[in-house]
């Protein structure tokens, strides 16, 4: 794996941000995306880690990272999800993770897949 997209939902976002740091060494090997607050927060964090920012989800990050997909140009998504609040950008949601099985790229929901992702 050589590109990465990184997107968490609010509640998630902590969840993420702990296992990134458990990972920063990997991760650092890669080429990151994130939808933009989920990058920012990851750049403010862990100022060393080069990830490129995209719109946040809401506003077409998403998409962005579905595009990324379907162009053969990201090789893996973690994306943690949070099944306890509904999303007013569901449908964006469920669009990228169609893409992400549609394209068979590994797609990690929570830290236990995404555990087996990056350890692979």
């Amino acid at each position: 794996m050589k590109t990465l997209g990184l997107v968490a939902h609010d509640a998630c976002k902590p969840i993420l941000l702990e296992w990134v740091g458990e990972h920063v060494q990997a991760l650092s090997q890669l080429t990151l995306y994130a939808t933009g607050t989920t990058g920012r927060r990851l750049m403010e964090a862990y100022p060393g880690l080069q990830v490129t920012a995209l719109k946040s989800g809401p506003l077409g990050g998403d998409q962005q990272l579905g595009a990324m997909i379907a162009e053969g140009r990201l090789d893996g998504l973690i994306f943690f999800t949070d099944p306890m609040s509904p999303q007013p950008h569901d449908v964006d949601v469920k669009a990228l993770t169609r893409l992400a099985v549609l394209y068979d790229i590994p797609l990690a929901l929570n830290r236990a897949s995404a555990e087996a992702i990056i350890l692979r």
